[in-house]
Parts: C-alpha cells; structure tokens; sequence
C-alpha cells in the first residue's frame, strides 16, 4: 500500500498535446481559386509530390537528393542515434549479469617483533555476480518513455528534412528554369535591340537622325548584354546549389537549359486541424513535450531509495587445480537500499528544471504549429494573389508590345524620336521580366502548399 502510494507521488502528470486556439478554416481560404481544389481527396496528391509539375528533369533531381542530401544523412544518423539510447534506456530495468576469474600471488611481511616469518601465498577465485535494480518509483521507465518519445521526435525530425529538402529542390530547380528564361529573354531583346541600333545608324547616314539617337540605342544594347551576363550568373549558381542538394560537387552536376516553367498543379483543400496530424515537425514538437513530460517523472523519483538485488556466487581457493571443489564454494544474496538523506536541494532543483524544460517544450510546440498555420496562410495569400497578378501582367505585355509595334511604325516614319522608341522597348523588357518573375513566385507559393499537404505523418509504434 504504501509501496503504491509512494509509486504514485513519482508519476509525472499524463501527457496530453498541448492546448492551442485552432481556427476552423483558413483566413486566406478564397473561394473560386484555382489554387485549391475543394472536392478532392487528401490522399490524392501522391508521396512524390512534386510529380504534380510533370517534370522528368526535377524527378531525376529528387532521386539524386534523396540518396545523397547530406542533411538528410545526418537526420538519419541522429535518429539511430535515438534509436541506440533507447535500446540503452531499456537495458538499464533488465538485471545485469556478470562474470569475475582471478589469480594472485602475494607475500606478507614480518611483524614489529619479527616474531612472524613472512608467508608468500596464492588466491585463485572465479565467479558469477548480478544485480537488478527494482523500478518501485517510475525512474527507469521514465527513462525509457523519455528515450522513446525522443525517437519518434527524431524520426519526425528526418521527415520534416526530407520535406524540406525536397521542397527546396523544387524551389531552386524552378528559379533556375525562371533565369534560363530570363536569359532567352534577354537574347530575343538584345536581337531586337541590334536591329533598332543599326536602324539608328542608318538613319543617321541618312541625315534623318542625330548621334544622341545612336548612343542611346549602343547604351540600351550594352546595358542589356549587361542584364544578360547577370542572369547567367544566376543560373549558374542555382545549379552549384541544386548540386549541393544532390550532394553532388558542382562540377559533377549538368542540368540541361529548357526555360520551361510549368503551370501551377491545384492544391486539394485542407483544415487547420488536419495540418496539426500532417506535418512531421509539429509531430517531432509535440513528441519532446512528452519526452518533457517523462523526464518530470524521473527526476521526481530520485526523492526515493533506489533498490537493488544483487546476488554473487563461485569458488574461491589457493590452488587452482582444486579450486572447484565444495569447500571452495561461496556464494551472497541480498537487497540494497541507498537514499540521498541530503543534497542541498539539488533534487528540487532537477524536478523544477524539468518541469521549466517540459514548459519550454510546449511553447516550441505552440510556436512550431502557429508557424505552420502562418506558412500556410502566407503561401496561399501569395498564390491567390499571384494567379491574379500573372493575368494582369501578361496583359501588360501584351498592351507594351501593341505600343511598341505603335512607337515603332512611327518612328520610322520620322513622327516621332528615337526617345519614345527607346522608352517603348524599356517598358516591355520590364513587363516581360515582370511575367517571368510573377510566373516564379507563383510556382513557389505552390510549391509550398503542396509540402504542407503531402507532408503526411504516423507516428510509428515503436
């Protein structure tokens, strides 16, 4: 009974998830976007998500980064990390055997009256010896439920690398196809431009143009080669960082120019609460509040006596070729108790660490799920409002270059000056960039929705 009652002082509080204010929809969660599909099923957006984009090029960069992503490798070498100190929590509540074998030879001296003659003698002894400690007070099971809350945190940590590795490949893979056609871009207006350049030459050995018109035309071509050779930078770097993904040396990684960005998949529709049993890093939150929560338990217990049984057994003699024999024999059984009667309250202290460990747990936690939600509302925000701005802008273009057809037919008709040229064509590499930009950051933010949605999560019993 009081065995009971002392079991149950030492037991931490039961572990619930964390309470949080969870909305029931979306804030962003505009009706009519091609950004969410209402009526599809979660599970219809498939494991490898990003084959939604129906790329065979980013395809082959997944695989590459799933086998090779360094980060991915370290997540997997903490979880059997995790793995290993659970197995070590569990062997500290099984009983330990051990066995012993010596031989000595030692020789005593003589006494202060060298009345004794000195003796040189021989003790050969071999042995069994156990011990088990009884877990009265939840220590050790505490331990082993804080090892095993800690492996499910770390296998959720592996997910969520995964996760967000992939998502970055998705992500640099598209920026790097978004310079490419940056860079076509800039070819069919450098191509233009030279066109217009040697139009302003010509005039001018005509008469019908000033040196001003030339210059600013050889201005305008030079300063889009510059534009040009920035946008190679860019494309180059995104591929040194896709190769760092891959875990792959620069060097060894050639992705082949397309400048093909795709049209954006839609995104089955999803709750806030269903985003809560999806994401892998909320489920690594919430499992260390309960490993948190077991190391209470723990440090709660070392209030108590720890209780061992240990047991010995074997022979024990001066020769060895009769140390088997009966009278050799010895053996001891027997518990042992051992309390702390004082420590300057370093147990308290531990209980009270625990406890603001396990508070700090819960707030990691709350925060790791109102990130989640903000992610989610950020991204869709973007992506409603992205849809919107890829239509305008691609109307834009389409209004720059009629202007441009417009300026140019004049120009050449001597109406108007090379400025109004030069403004015209300004405007539609803007506008022109402006899409391809647009048609990116759009990519992104679904890119990202779909993480959030694929990123499904069994917490695996262990």
């Amino acid at each position: 009974m009081i065995s009971a009652l002392l079991t149950a002082c030492s037991t931490p509080p039961p572990h619930e998830r964390p309470a949080l204010d969870v909305p029931t929809a979306y804030k962003q969660g505009v009706q009519g976007s091609a950004v969410w599909q209402t009526a599809q099923p979660q599970d219809s957006v498939p494991g490898a998500w990003w084959t939604l984009f129906a790329d065979p090029a980013l395809d082959a960069l997944q695989e590459r980064a799933a086998s090779g992503n360094q980060n991915v490798a370290l997540a997997v070498a903490r979880l059997r990390a995790a793995r290993a100190a659970l197995d070590s929590a569990g062997a500290a509540g099984l009983p330990s055997l051990g066995a012993t074998a010596s031989s000595t030879r030692a020789r005593s001296g003589t006494t202060a009256d060298n009345t004794t003659q000195a003796r040189t003698r021989n003790s050969q002894a071999l042995g069994l010896n156990a011990s088990w400690e009884l877990d009265l007070w939840g220590r050790l099971s505490g331990g082993v439920d804080a090892a095993r809350a800690s492996v499910e945190a770390s296998a959720g940590d592996l997910a969520a690398m995964r996760l967000s590795v992939q998502a970055t490949v998705v992500q640099t893979y598209f920026a790097l196809r978004a310079a490419e056609a940056q860079v076509l871009l800039l070819d069919d207006t450098l191509t233009a431009y030279e066109r217009s350049w040697q139009l302003t030459r010509n005039r001018q050995r005509a008469g019908v143009a000033s040196a001003a018109d030339v210059a600013q035309a050889e201005a305008q071509y030079k300063s889009t080669q510059v534009q040009r050779l920035e946008a190679q930078t860019s494309r180059a770097q995104l591929e040194h960082a896709l190769a760092a993904l891959t875990g792959q040396a620069p060097a060894a990684l050639s992705v082949p120019a397309t400048a093909a960005l795709p049209a954006p998949p839609t995104v089955p529709a999803q709750l806030p609460s269903r985003l809560l049993e999806r994401r892998p890093d909320i489920a690594a939150a919430q499992q260390r509040v309960a490993a948190a929560n077991a190391q209470i338990g723990v440090a709660q217990a070392a209030f108590f006596p720890a209780i061992t049984l240990s047991g010995a057994a074997g022979y024990r003699g001066t020769e060895l070729s009769s140390l088997l024999n009966a009278p050799n024999l010895f053996w001891s059984l027997g518990p042992a108790l051992a309390v702390s009667l004082f420590d300057g309250g370093a147990r308290s202290a531990a209980v009270e660490s625990a406890r603001a460990t396990h508070d700090q747990a819960v707030a990691s936690y709350r925060q790791t799920v109102l990130t989640a939600l903000q992610e989610v509302e950020d991204n869709l925000a973007a992506a409603t409002a992205l849809e919107r701005e890829q239509q305008l802008q691609a109307e834009a273009v389409a209004a720059a270059q009629r202007a441009l057809d417009v300026v140019g037919n004049q120009y050449r008709a001597g109406t108007v000056g090379y400025l109004n040229v030069l403004t015209a064509q300004t405007t539609v590499l803007s506008v022109q960039r402006n899409l391809i930009d647009v048609r990116s950051r759009r990519l992104a933010a679904v890119n990202m929705l779909l993480k959030n949605v694929a990123g499904s999560w069994a917490a695996e019993r262990l």
